[in-house]
């Protein structure tokens, strides 16, 4: 290496010299410093901007906004009924004027009908859901009613039970018999 090349490096000492260059700190704290300054500006404006923003709309209805009842949770609600009554086949039961659990005691007695009696279409009036205990009592009675098929329709049903439809029919009739 030559004599006149600049080197922090003194190949005299056997250690290194500690230099600092002052000038990169001081453009950096300076850099840093414009950059912290400049964002504090931009937010500042941008808050202003938004505060405007926001008074110029603030009495201003939105079209997407939800009305009273679309704000609701779907049912079934927590509570019984909307207010002091509850609905039922009758119609409307005003509690306004009564115990604080008596909108419970009218909701299970609901309750307890529909369990008891099953709970029933309203257009057609025919029992759509029972307790499992009584459809198998009710499914008991209405076989028990039936009458006992005699000899002839059973040998019919066991020749119908061991047909089947084969492919020579396309489907359309049992005409084999299962063997």
């Amino acid at each position: 290496m030559a004599k006149h090349e600049k080197t922090f490096v003194d190949l005299d000492k056997p250690y290194e010299t500690n230099v600092i260059g002052m000038r990169g700190i001081i453009y950096f704290a300076v850099g840093l410093f414009l950059l912290v300054v400049i964002t504090f500006g931009l937010m500042w404006f941008l808050q202003n901007v938004m505060e405007e923003q926001s008074i110029a709309e603030k009495d201003v209805v939105s079209p997407m906004m939800m009305n009273e009842q679309e704000r609701l949770p779907p049912e079934p609600r927590l509570q019984g009924a909307p207010g002091f009554g509850v609905d039922d086949e009758r119609g409307r039961i005003n509690l306004e004027l009564k115990a604080p659990q008596s909108e419970y005691r009218n909701l299970q007695e609901q309750w307890e009908t529909m369990w008891r009696d099953g709970q029933k279409d309203a257009k057609t009036g025919t029992v759509a859901t029972l307790p499992m205990e009584e459809a198998k009592r009710r499914f008991l009675e209405q076989s028990a009613q039936k009458p006992e098929p005699n000899a002839q329709q059973k040998e019919e049903a066991m020749k119908k039970s061991r047909s089947i439809v084969s492919l020579s029919s396309a489907g359309r009739t049992a005409s084999d018999i299962r063997r």
